[in-house]
């Protein structure tokens, strides 16, 4: 999911100079100027119908940065800096993490398949002699659709010699797994948080930025500031978004504010530990078809809520995250817990897990290096690694870790018992797949992740997948 675009671009400049802001302490005069800064006057680079309208949009996408959504808006009048003091003074945050912009909404017309200029109105006519509903005419030598009779089978497309007729999808509504976005009667997307998992697609998906993510900023620099300790639990997925070490990646951490960093990969080696032993007793000794992980919080909703048939079958191991924050309770007990973590499922983990207080995405966290002038690839804050994590544990980022992970501490004469099978995201294929596996699965111990490759690729990664995946296995390596 970690597309460069310019929504990405505009979501990162946002992020960066509101912590600044945040940091020097001087949002107040100052935070209600970005959307003019970023879009000023005799501004060429209009993204949208005019530069009053990029602004605004702006507005509400700060909005998303102060941890408020489209809907907390009241009165159009209420400044930035009167949002930010809202935020300051609130207490606790936002349950649903995801939120539409509907005036960023551009109500994509949703016609799936439509006949471009390059229709030559041949005689042949495969269009229209393969089309089961009688939805296609021809109007002075050129096909049409009518989209009241079209079913979207796409036996026009696929019969035309020409490649005249294209697929046009809604792109958030496309990348959905669970049918969780959806249009209102004015054509605008609005998400149901029963149907969402949470995996994230929606919000790369979307190339006008509609979507967007309700951030825990706010009250990281209120932690910051007060008198409890503040501990980064950080998942491993970071060891691969910067080029240099994880040593120094945690000691870069460190230096943002935090009084403590740890390795969520302490938490892997529980969930490790647990779910071989879970695997050897259910599948193994009690005979059970199968058993798959279950450290992917998008992917756990997903089972739960839209395949039932397959719950019986999932881990009842905890995630990384959830050991690793139970540890880190019990030693600091007064502190605020802060998940560093690739993705939006991971937000929403860490608002139901009673140990964790906030969460910290990737992208945030590199926004926060450059506002603050955290240098990340130096040796001199660099922090000691904790020895006694296996390096499987290192490893659950990339696709086939955990399964890996889960293996290698199988005892001896079970390991050669597994037969294993990966989900490598999710999607309506892949649920497809899962259904069918509560019927007849070809294999016993199953790895999901909700995105391709694993977390490397989550929805808030800053690096490229394929370099991250690489960095995490040579880590995990070693």
């Amino acid at each position: 999911m970690a597309v460069t675009n310019n929504t990405m671009i505009l979501r990162r400049e946002l992020l960066t100079r509101i912590v600044k802001l945040l940091h020097n302490d001087t949002w107040a005069e100052n935070i209600d100027r970005i959307p003019y800064l970023m879009r000023p006057k005799g501004c060429a680079e209009v993204s949208r119908c005019c530069i009053y309208k990029d602004r605004a949009m702006l507005k509400y996408r700060a909005m998303g940065v102060l941890g408020f959504g489209f809907d907390d808006e009241e009165d159009e009048m209420t400044s930035l800096a009167e949002y930010t003091q809202r935020a300051f003074d609130r207490e606790g945050v936002s349950e649903n993490p995801l939120s539409v912009i509907t005036e960023a909404c551009s109500a994509c017309v949703k016609v799936n398949y439509v006949v471009t200029n390059m229709c030559r109105g041949c005689v042949a006519r495969p269009c229209e002699v393969n089309c089961n509903k009688g939805a296609i005419h021809f109007v002075n030598g050129q096909a049409n659709i009518d989209s009241t009779k079209c079913v979207n089978c796409g036996l026009c497309m696929k019969n035309c010699p020409f490649h005249a007729i294209v697929y046009i999808p809604v792109p958030c509504e496309e990348s959905c797994p669970v049918g969780a976005i959806s249009k209102d009667e004015q054509g605008k997307e609005h998400i149901d948080p029963e149907k969402c998992i949470y995996c994230g697609r929606c919000l790369s998906a979307c190339p006008f930025g509609a979507v967007m993510e309700k951030s825990h900023l706010i009250e990281i620099f209120k932690a910051f500031r007060s008198e409890r300790p503040v501990v980064a639990l950080v998942a491993p997925a970071v060891a691969g978004q910067f080029k240099t070490s994880l040593a120094n990646i945690m000691g870069a951490i460190r230096k943002l504010g935090f009084d403590e960093v740890i390795e969520v990969a302490k938490g892997a080696d529980v969930t490790t530990t647990n779910e071989a032993a879970e695997f050897a007793e259910k599948v193994i000794d009690g005979g059970q078809a199968f058993m798959t992980t279950s450290c992917c919080p998008a992917y756990y909703r997903l089972a739960y809520r839209h395949i039932p048939e397959v719950a019986p079958f999932v881990s009842h191991t905890r995630s990384p995250m959830y050991y690793a924050a139970e540890i880190a309770r019990k030693r600091w007990p007064d502190a605020t817990l802060v998940f560093v973590g690739p993705c939006v499922a991971k937000r929403k983990e860490a608002y139901d897990d009673p140990n964790v207080d906030l969460m910290l995405s990737f992208e945030e966290l590199g926004t926060m290096f450059v506002a603050m002038g955290v240098d990340a690839f130096t040796d001199e804050a660099a922090v000691a690694l904790d020895e006694a994590i296996m390096p499987s544990s290192r490893g659950y980022a990339a696709s086939e870790g955990v399964m890996n992970a889960v293996a290698g501490q199988l005892p001896e004469g079970y390991k050669e018992k597994i037969r294993p099978v990966v989900i490598n995201g999710i999607d309506k294929q892949a649920i497809r797949e899962l259904r069918g596996f509560a019927k007849s699965c070809p294999g016993n111990m199953v790895e999901v992740m909700a995105c391709e490759g694993g977390c490397v690729n989550g929805c808030n990664v800053i690096a490229n997948p394929k370099i991250a995946t690489r960095q995490v296995k040579e880590l995990a390596a070693e």
